[in-house]
């Protein structure tokens, strides 16, 4: 399909009266050839070269085979195009074309009594990681990796005990990893040794823009040599030069195909804004095996929990109308696609990018376009010093770009702190028509309000903050100019010099037509200062919206099944509105005493809800419907004609644009996990409720207070567990359920509203009746 629509493109200009060269590479080519189809080039790098000195357009044509790069493709100035000569290095169609960073090993394996195999490995080789017939191996480590383990295969709280340590003989060269303290991301340590006391020596941790030190619990070290002790590990002794491995039964070394990563990079795209690369497309490859990053993750972003690394398999800094198309990131160490500082009219489309290191795309600008930057979260500028000169500095950002059809999942396998999307210090971004998901933070975060004017749109994100606590599927933070980290300080700015907030977010950012599923935070989270949004037209499927502080936010005409509104330390004066959208149940505010410009006009699903919020002043004209989706099970939750929700102006809008267009993509993408649609229970009622794979009810009779040994009949009575539920291993039938998340719990609907409300984290707290006493039970959200 790639070859037809070029070809059309190439006659085109070939009538235009341009001329157009095909060149060829083959990993059995010579760069002595003339890089024609019959005597093909043998590197990249020879290619470029020849492209240079040929006018008009250009295919450089990759045949079949692994093309390993011992340094990046690096494009300049002097590979910028015209339009009319643009370039494109693609893979021969129907033959696979695999761009490796790394090198094969050929290795002559010995097997020691321990069961071991050894080999000796030549000078100057690198060893970050091992793949083994195209599969990535472990370095030793402790805990072993267990793929079903929450965060990062495995973490225990001993890692780095004294006891733990005293076995290790000499254990420089190795690493920590562990969670930020309150799990907003992770820190990263290189082992420099151990002191006299047995006390590791550690440098690193320097990966979270606020720096609150390690997890006590989630943490866990690698690339020690006696921590090499299961299948599938291996340990490289650089004092020998020996690599061991425990490969796993029926891998035969002699003939397997052993390589490591050599390189961070594969292409680069290095111009300036007045000298940018440009025209020059990347297509069809799979890309590979480039190095981990997490040690050179250290710049910050602004205020922010971010830092960066400015580099990825594919870095583009000063280019414009380039293009990354229909490419395979599989397994690379770090970043996938970055652009950083100035960039124009680039995109990444039809892509699939899988077991990343850290994010898919990022789009990151130059902290000097920043008026009056701030970089940690409890830093500021004095307003009597504050530029306020609206918008940035200079040019040299991300602008115009877009991420469009592209499969993403199963990223940041080792830097928590990463997203699908990132965006930080950019304008103009659009995220269109991706499927994300099985990632361990944000499915889509932008860092801070600079400079705005994004479009988000039609993308499908779930099964998002699986490694990480208090995020969304989307996030996004707004410590620009204006904000303080002194909400009483902050208060007063935004009441007496409002104008300050649309400083920096100078273009209104959009969110419309996604769908959304998060499990372990909101479906949408706005948090710091985020500022100056339209939200429409959004399938929530279990988080809800959440607004922190902040102001001009206009959400209107979204649907939060299971879920509804969570307003948060609101301004006075923040001229926000909440209209038009369905929600399941009450909104859940937080230190909210003023409720914006408008919060009517909605739709609720559950009468007692309604009622609570008219009866509190708000939602006057908002209407309670019934839940009359079209097929809620198939994922269509239009309303069906007639529906009294259409009398607030709700309008039904498309159900079927979600994520990859591309046929392809689609049959590789997994499908969004639907929920099972939860209907309040009345107070009253004594009808069985299913409940996160409990059967549950009311506890009503005098029966029922017997068996459990009740002095009242109140509570929820639990009839079954399912051995999948995530509550199986911690209630049983016949527990009476009393509280969830310190909220007592009287019926089916206050444990409902209670799970509703319990967006932060991970986890909450049951409180039981079991053999006449309270316990209290802490229930893990996977």
């Amino acid at each position: 399909m790639i070859r037809a629509v070029l070809t059309t493109v190439l006659v085109g200009i070939a009538l235009a009266g341009y001329s157009q060269h095909e060149v060829y590479v083959s990993t059995t080519g010579s760069d002595r050839n003339p890089g024609s189809r019959a005597k093909p080039f043998a590197t990249l790098h020879k290619a470029q070269q020849a492209v240079r000195s040929r006018h008009g357009t250009v295919i450089v044509w990759l045949r079949g085979g692994t093309y390993y790069l011992a340094k990046p493709l690096v494009f300049g100035p002097e590979d910028a195009r015209k339009p009319s000569e643009a370039v494109t290095y693609q893979a021969y169609p129907n033959e696979k074309v695999r761009i490796s960073g790394g090198v094969p090993l050929r290795l002559n394996w010995q097997q020691g009594a321990d069961g071991m195999q050894r080999a000796k490995v030549r000078p100057g080789v690198l060893f970050d990681q091992l793949f083994v017939n195209g599969d990535l191996q472990r370095m030793a480590r402790y805990p072993n990796y267990t793929p079903t383990a929450q965060f990062f295969g495995g973490t225990r709280a001993d890692a780095i005990s004294p006891d733990r340590v005293s076995r290790w003989t000499d254990p420089t060269g190795g690493y920590v990893h562990a969670l930020h303290k309150h799990e907003w991301g992770d820190f990263h340590y290189r082992i420099t040794g151990k002191d006299s006391q047995g006390q590791l020596q550690l440098e690193g941790g320097f990966q979270n823009n606020r720096r609150m030190g390690m997890h006590d619990t989630h943490r866990f070290v690698e690339n020690i040599a006696q921590e090499l002790d299961t299948l599938n590990e291996w340990y490289f002794d650089k004092a020998s030069q020996t690599l061991a491995f425990l490969p796993a039964p029926g891998v035969d070394l002699t003939t397997a195909l052993v390589e490591t990563p050599q390189i961070r990079h594969l292409f680069e795209f290095r111009g300036t804004a007045k000298t940018p690369v440009t025209n020059i497309t990347l297509a069809g490859f799979e890309l590979t095996q480039t190095l981990r990053t997490f040690m050179d993750n250290k710049e910050p972003l602004l205020r922010s929990d971010w830092t960066t690394y400015r580099g990825g398999a594919v870095l583009l800094e000063g280019a414009e109308h380039c293009r990354v198309v229909d490419c395979y990131f599989n397994t690379v160490g770090g970043n996938a696609v970055y652009f950083s500082n100035y960039n124009r009219n680039n995109e990444v489309s039809g892509c699939r990018i899988v077991k990343a290191g850290a994010s898919g795309v990022s789009f990151v600008g130059d902290p000097n376009a920043v008026r009056s930057p701030s970089f940690e979260y409890n830093d500021f500028v004095p307003l009597a010093q504050l530029d306020r000169t609206p918008g940035p500095k200079s040019n040299n950002y991300p602008a115009q770009c877009r991420v469009y059809n592209t499969l993403m999942h199963d990223l940041g396998q080792v830097e928590k702190q990463s997203a699908g999307v990132q965006i930080s210090m950019s304008q103009d971004i659009t995220v269109s028509h991706n499927t994300l998901y099985d990632l361990p933070r944000a499915g889509i975060n932008i860092g801070e309000g600079t400079w705005g004017g994004h479009v988000i749109e039609y993308n499908d994100v779930f099964n998002t903050v699986l490694e990480t606590g208090d995020h969304g599927s989307f996030n996004s933070w707004g410590r620009d100019r204006f904000w303080h980290p002194n909400k009483k300080t902050l208060d007063s700015i935004v009441a007496t010099q409002r104008e300050l907030v649309r400083l920096d977010v100078v273009k209104p950012i959009i969110i419309h037509d996604n769908r959304f599923r998060c499990d372990h935070g909101w479906d949408i989270d706005l948090d710091d200062g985020s500022s100056n949004y339209h939200i429409y037209n959004n399938l929530c499927l279990n988080g809800g919206i959440k607004l922190r502080e902040g102001c001009f936010r206009t959400v209107e005409n979204n649907i939060m099944v299971n879920n509804s509104f969570h307003p948060h330390v609101w301004f006075t004066n923040s001229d926000d509105v909440f209209r038009r959208n369905i929600v399941t149940t009450g909104y859940f505010p937080i230190q909210v005493t003023s409720w914006g410009r408008e919060t009517d006009q909605n739709v609720f699903l559950d009468c007692a809800s309604l009622t609570r919020q008219q009866q509190a002043g708000h939602d006057l004209r908002s209407v309670c419907a019934p839940a009359d989706f079209v097929d809620p099970a198939a994922g269509d939750y239009r309303l069906r004609d007639g529906s009294p929700a259409f009398a607030t102006g709700f309008k039904n809008f498309p159900m079927d644009r979600f994520g990859v267009v591309s046929p392809t993509l689609r049959s590789l993408a997994k499908p969004v996990p639907l929920p099972q649609l939860i209907i309040l229970a009345s107070g009253e009622t004594d009808k069985p409720q299913e409940f996160m794979g409990m059967t549950i009810k009311n506890l009503t009779t005098l029966g029922e207070r017997s068996a459990t040994g009740m002095a009242s009949e109140t509570g929820v009575l639990v009839l079954d567990v399912l051995p999948q539920s995530l509550l199986y291993e911690q209630v049983r039938p016949n527990d009476v359920i009393l509280a969830c998340n310190r909220r007592p719990v009287a019926n089916v609907r206050d444990l409902q509203e209670a799970r509703m409300s319990a967006q932060i984290g991970r986890d909450f707290n049951l409180v039981l009746f079991r053999n006449q006493q309270k316990q209290t039970v802490r229930v893990l959200l996977k």
